[in-house]
């Protein structure tokens, strides 16, 4: 029996033999590759997006309004959400929170002390605290208080710092100044007019807007506004993910709009999506032929010996020793490709994972274990493979 498998051993090493063995186990080891750097790949993105580590708050809010068109100019009516598409805008698998921002229904003028000399015309909002960037223990109001707590936007201060100021030789001002100044806020209608002081809490990355705690908001719309509840034209929502696909095809179909700064990741991560399905999608070809040309190998060995193979099943050699010597040939091969492709996939991944880190984005520095067990499923693949191919040729003989 034992010539019988040296024999056997040699027509694997043989010229033809040994060019289409290393021709399946380049195949193999491409495909396996191009498999598992896919998992990775797809890994990586996840963690970008979603790890905690890489978690960008103020990217999570979104200020949503419908877009402004030559049709609706004149008629704000057109501009609010309808109590439909309020629920329609909550129950988005996208929406983990809602909540609506309420305008001023009165007139606000706002004035600087001192020699900054500045007054303009100003609106306010209010949205529910779980929304707000700024946490501050004055951001608070009761009926009868004369003080009014403001959150203002980081734009706003430097619009004023790096153009109004500058253009009329005015002084620049610094946050903490800002907060330590008291403002004179007037507030008007058609019959009533009173003057309140202004004191700025914070200011906001997240809502460009003129922030007023909401229990304020709901007591002078009573007081100033003109008794009819205003609509809602400005909502604003959390979402774990600014960049998801279907957030951003969901207003663009409903015709909302937001700031887009916060969606210009959707169409890098449909492109990056793309790459990754690509490139598995090319993997499974080759894996494909990979097997393809395994299982071409192992006839060709087979018919090779065929009379051999009769000989020995004649004089009482089991079929059953035979296969499992033929696999003891391939296995080996099949665990080295593994090791090696894991291997490659672990410097690469290494590498990546330094290059991210310098630009603030994290990603584990070693493969995690989706890739891991993508190998052991690929592995147990073509074992599995080969082995219905040599039974089914061995015991046709």
């Amino acid at each position: 029996m034992r010539p019988f498998f040296d024999l056997l051993k040699k027509i694997i090493q043989t010229g033809v033999g040994k060019s289409r063995f290393l021709m399946a186990a380049a195949g193999l080891g491409i495909a396996m590759l191009l498999i598992l750097i896919a998992i990775q790949v797809h890994t990586n993105f996840n963690q970008l997006l979603y790890s905690t580590q890489n978690q960008n708050e103020t990217a999570d809010f979104l200020v949503i309004n419908k877009k402004i068109t030559n049709d609706m100019m004149g008629q704000a009516d057109k501009s609010f959400f309808t109590p439909e598409d309020i629920a329609d805008i909550k129950e988005q698998p996208f929406v983990q929170a809602f909540g609506r921002v309420t305008p001023s229904q009165f007139k606000v003028v706002i004035q600087a002390p001192g020699d900054l000399h500045f007054a303009t015309d100003m609106f306010f909002e209010a949205v529910p605290d779980s929304f707000l960037d700024v946490k501050d223990e004055d951001w608070k109001w009761h009926v009868g208080d004369r003080t009014i707590p403001i959150i203002l936007p980081n734009d706003f201060l430097n619009l004023y710092n790096f153009g109004f100021s500058l253009s009329q030789a005015l002084p620049q001002i610094s946050q903490e100044t800002v907060r330590a100044l008291p403002l004179q806020v007037n507030i008007s209608n058609n019959q009533v007019s009173d003057q309140y002081m202004g004191h700025v809490v914070g200011f906001s990355d997240r809502i460009s807007s003129f922030l007023v705690p909401a229990s304020f908001m709901a007591w002078a719309n009573q007081r100033y506004g003109p008794g009819v509840a205003a609509g809602t034209s400005r909502v604003i929502i959390k979402t774990p993910d600014p960049s998801n696909p279907q957030l951003v095809k969901y207003l663009e179909d409903k015709g909302y709009t937001t700031n887009q700064d916060k969606l210009k990741f959707s169409k890098t991560r449909v492109i990056v999506q793309t790459i990754v399905s690509v490139v598995g999608f090319f993997g499974l070809i080759l894996l494909f032929f990979a097997l393809l040309v395994f299982s071409m190998f192992i006839q060709l060995v087979i018919a090779s010996c065929k009379q051999e193979i009769q000989l020995l099943v004649i004089l009482g050699a089991a079929p059953a020793q035979l296969q499992r010597y033929l696999l003891k040939q391939f296995v080996p091969v099949y665990i080295v490709i593994g090791i090696l492709s894991l291997a490659l996939l672990a410097t690469g991944q290494y590498w990546a994972a330094s290059v991210l880190a310098r630009h603030q984005m994290l990603v584990s520095a070693w493969p995690g274990i989706p890739v891991f067990a993508g190998t052991i499923v690929i592995l147990v693949l073509v074992y599995i493979v080969n082995l219905l191919t040599v039974r089914k040729y061995v015991n046709n003989i």
